[in-house]
């Protein structure tokens, strides 16, 4: 697979993921997808429990893309997954084989004030 068709197939996944297609969304990854969570110390194994783990999900979820990277296989997506209401920056980290995903890394950032010690070296930006 191209870097055209991977983005295109990207573009499929994220646009389900908002539209909370789950089936679509689990489109693009190998049935033994490993899926791992840094923060919380926990790693998916398939796309089946990745998918179910997914579809269970408590919150309210929308997804905003800052932007994607990548060619060959391994592309990067920057974006805020809002939980009820609640963002939260995320960085997936796609590692792709055979043209579906077989390893993800997702990191997740909540957003915090600024320290006033450094407000004369910055600007505000919007959070998405």
């Amino acid at each position: 697979m191209g870097d055209q068709e991977t983005r295109a197939a990207l573009d499929r996944h994220w646009a389900a993921s908002a539209a909370g297609d789950q089936d679509a969304e689990h489109e693009i990854y190998h049935d033994d997808v490993i899926t791992d969570y840094p923060q919380s110390g926990e790693r998916i194994h398939g796309r089946r429990n990745l998918q179910t783990l997914r579809s269970n999900h408590p919150a309210k979820l929308t997804f905003t893309i800052r932007r994607i990277l990548g060619s060959g296989d391994l592309w990067i997506t920057e974006y805020v997954i809002d939980y009820d209401g609640k963002p939260a920056s995320t960085i997936s980290i796609m590692e792709f084989r055979n043209g579906k995903v077989a390893h993800e890394t997702q990191y997740f950032a909540d957003p915090f004030t600024p320290p006033a010690w450094r407000a004369q070296w910055v600007e505000s930006i919007p959070f998405f």
